[in-house]
């Protein structure tokens, strides 16, 4: 009989899935090719992109607006109308989101102060472009910047399919650098001479190269998030279906060999059902040697005595996505603390998240959903406050109490400048 493709844990033996985004190699090797972008601009670009075989020799690097849209029109309708509907889904879920923050205003002593939330100006999206192209990350990068009201958007991904072209067009990027990797990321981060802006924020999944880059240029930059591996945890009991759960992990597994597809449940005959549905369904996967790949080096399932100890579990996961079907998925769901995604019910498949029900799909992983969200239109918008003393005689207070402060922490001058408000007395 054959093993299980799915090796069963107790809670007890939950295996860590805290990690590193960043392989110490990996972060050498990115740095060298973002310092060769940012010391010689463009020629570095053009030399590393021809090399990775991001670009032929003498291929444009960046496709405007103009090329875009020819891209688009060249397109079947059908694909056309499809791309079209799934960014407006994106679209209007993240406007929905920014009109959740709101400018704010109060009064203090003598005056007001307050906050408005103004997007950035120039923002960077990345989309990986290797085993498959995914105009799906165009979409939900690019709809999501222009929703918080950037001005200037660059998408990047390397040797961009036609439908990858016609996505960033209907996203609505002003161009495309048709390059990847850590020398892609450079390129958005400090801008190429009459090529590429410098970017204030620079987001989108990628390998680990682009990872490392990311993290490399999060001083000078903003970023969205380290996203690794991608993962999927299933929590369900006996009443789930076996062949749902089935589909739905091989979905996960078939990303690429280092996802992490998982199954929490209160049931063995559940984990013995999945496990069988698995084998069959794998059998006619053209992409079954990296699912099977995937489900041998960290796929598992775990048996919890009672669906308490299961959502401990869960919780001490931390997925990047999370489906919940139990008989009370609703309740359920309200309990569990840490995932970046969830999706509430066996008819909320985790694929249409990805494929633009609205939520965004770039989402953190290594359990960092314990204090990050995934990307949103909050991540282009910068909090700016401010403050204004209109009756400085109100104000003599908050003077006093900045002045004593100041001298409490031995800062004579911050106490001068305090006091240089103090009204004489009456």
């Amino acid at each position: 009989m054959a093993s299980p493709l799915l090796r069963t844990v107790t809670p007890s033996g939950l295996p860590d899935l805290v990690r590193e985004a960043v392989d110490p190699e990996t972060e050498v090797q990115a740095r060298a090719l973002v310092n060769q972008v940012r010391a010689r601009g463009e020629a570095a670009l053009r030399e590393l992109s021809e090399k990775f075989g991001d670009v032929e020799p003498g291929q444009p690097l960046l496709l405007s607006r103009e090329e875009l849209k020819a891209s688009c029109d060249a397109l079947p309708e059908s694909e056309r109308s499809l791309l079209e509907r799934v960014a407006e889904r994106i679209g209007r879920f993240a406007k929905a989101q920014r009109e959740t923050l709101s400018d704010l205003s109060i009064q203090i002593p003598g005056g007001v102060a307050g906050h408005e939330a103004v997007p950035v100006e120039t923002a960077g999206c990345y989309a990986p472009g290797g085993r498959f192209p995914l105009p799906s990350t165009v979409l939900m990068t690019v709809v999501t910047a222009r929703a918080a009201g950037v001005k200037t958007v660059l998408a990047a991904s390397p040797k961009a399919a036609p439908v990858t072209r016609a996505a960033a067009y209907i996203a609505g990027a002003d161009g495309l650098l048709l390059c990847g990797g850590a020398h892609a990321i450079a390129a958005l981060a400090y801008g190429i001479d009459g090529l590429v802006p410098a970017c204030a924020v620079v987001v989108g999944p990628g390998n680990r190269w682009v990872t490392a880059a990311k993290k490399i240029v999060s001083g000078s930059v903003g970023i969205d998030l380290l996203a690794g591996p991608s993962e999927l945890v299933v929590l369900a009991d006996g009443t789930a279906d076996a062949d749902t759960i089935a589909v739905d992990l091989l979905a996960q597994a078939e990303h690429d060999p280092d996802a992490l597809p998982v199954l929490v449940s209160t049931s063995a005959d559940l984990i013995d059902a999945v496990n069988a549905r698995l084998r069959e369904r794998i059998a006619a996967l053209p992409t079954r040697g990296t699912a099977e790949a995937s489900l041998a080096r960290n796929g598992f399932a775990v048996l919890a005595k009672d669906l308490d100890e299961a959502i401990e579990c869960v919780d001490r996961l931390a997925p990047e996505h999370l489906e919940v079907f139990v008989e009370d998925p609703r309740a359920a769901g309200h309990r569990i603390k840490h995932y970046g995604g969830i999706f509430v019910g066996e008819g909320a498949a985790e694929v249409l998240g990805d494929y633009g029900a609205g939520p965004n799909h770039t989402l953190p992983t290594g359990t960092t959903a314990r204090f990050t969200g995934g990307l949103s239109v909050f991540h282009f918008l910068r909090i700016r406050t401010w403050m204004r003393i209109d009756n400085l005689e109100e104000a003599q207070g908050l003077v006093e109490d900045s002045a004593a402060l100041a001298r409490l922490e031995g800062l004579e001058a911050h106490a001068l400048s305090a006091l240089k408000r103090r009204l004489p007395p009456a």
